[in-house]
């Protein structure tokens, strides 16, 4: 049906799938803010686009709730690779999807009743290089380092795993505590680009809880990439394992990272609802 969606979440974080060959509506920064808006639109921490891909079997395009692009998104590309498996736009259980922050392979391991259920995702390779993630800074790395932040001093260990990640260590995880300062670290001038912020606490060599503020979403129950991020930054400190459990408001995610870097993330997502855009909010 011309203008249908899907509405599928990854452990609470929720997003809308569109197929660009199905709408027929520019999709504008105003009708992405108006979509994801919980009051007056469908509501969601944001937008995957299925668009053509050159060098991929899919293309995706990723929009925040403030209509500001992503490169990629752990929890969305999941959900993404439902859309296509449930949907029939596959019938292989491996397939690569071309974001922005790269070309990523998906897995679905676990079906239930006949739909994705559990999929896993190559994430592609941790960088820690601070010109490349983007962080303005006058050393390679920007890892361990003093963020001040109003009256806080942070050490910030900066990241990316295709989009930019901040992460924060902390010996106790407070809500509001990042719900005050996510903000302020995520438009702090260091990053050109903005940044995804965790806070993150280690329980144990192969478990760390953490607290996330997501570019353009805000305060989000849980996210792939931010999870990706949180495992290479405690795996590069010698604090876990390669394998580790990242567990988040949401839920939980294994992360697996190897000798060269690459991460693969695990991770189940669920269907919310699926139906049509309305000629008048499409209006």
């Amino acid at each position: 049906m011309q203008n249908s969606f899907v509405k599928s979440h990854g452990l609470g974080n929720d997003y809308i799938v569109l197929d660009s060959d199905n709408i027929r509506f520019n999709l504008t920064d105003e009708k992405i803010r108006l979509i994801c808006d919980y009051h007056f639109g469908i509501g969601s921490d944001g937008i995957l686009l299925k668009v053509f891909s050159t060098k991929a079997d899919f293309g995706l395009r990723i929009f925040n709730p403030d209509a500001s692009e992503a490169e990629k998104s752990g929890n969305g590309l999941r959900i993404f690779s439902k859309f296509l498996y449930d949907f029939k736009h596959t019938t292989k259980r491996e397939f690569t999807i071309e974001t922005l922050g790269g070309i990523v392979t998906s897995y679905i391991v676990e079906e239930r009743n006949g739909k994705a259920f559990m999929v896993k995702v190559d994430m592609g390779k941790a960088n820690f290089k601070a010109a490349e993630i983007p962080v303005i800074f006058d050393k390679e790395e920007c890892f361990g380092e003093i963020l001040k932040i109003k009256d806080k001093n942070y050490l910030a260990h900066c990241i990316s795993v295709g989009n930019p990640h901040c992460t924060i260590l902390v010996d106790k995880l407070d809500e509001n505590e990042i719900k005050e300062y996510g903000t302020l670290i995520e438009n702090h001038p260091m990053f050109p680009n903005r940044i995804n912020v965790q806070f993150a606490k280690v329980i144990s060599r192969k478990e760390v809880e953490v607290l996330i503020w997501e570019r353009g979403a805000g305060f989000t129950l849980a996210s792939g990439s931010s999870s990706s991020a949180v495992a290479s930054v405690m795996v590069k400190k010698g604090l876990t394992d390669r394998d580790v459990t990242i567990k988040m408001l949401g839920g939980n995610l294994n992360i697996s990272i190897d000798e060269a870097w690459n991460i693969r993330m695990t991770g189940e997502v669920k269907e919310i609802c699926t139906g049509t855009l309305s000629n008048e909010l499409v209006r």
